[in-house]
């Protein structure tokens, strides 16, 4: 297992140790949880992006949607 280093002022790392304890984590898992949510959030966007940039500009009505499906 890796080992990595994060160096912080006293301040945010007050900041840092008191949301850990809030949460019930050890900072290690804070810290992990708050980097890969951040890793999904540029990865959701980066998919909008996509879906916007091939969006042809079709739009369907809620009742077609619920014909489409049989409902």
């Amino acid at each position: 297992m890796a080992t990595m280093t994060m160096r912080l002022d006293d301040v945010d790392a007050a900041i840092v140790r008191k949301f850990a304890q809030f949460e019930g984590k050890s900072i290690s898992d804070f810290v992990r949880d708050a980097v890969f949510e951040k890793i999904e959030d540029q990865e959701d966007l980066d998919v909008l992006r996509a879906a916007i940039a091939d969006d042809d500009g079709t739009r369907f009505s809620h009742e077609q949607v619920l014909k489409e499906l049989g409902l």
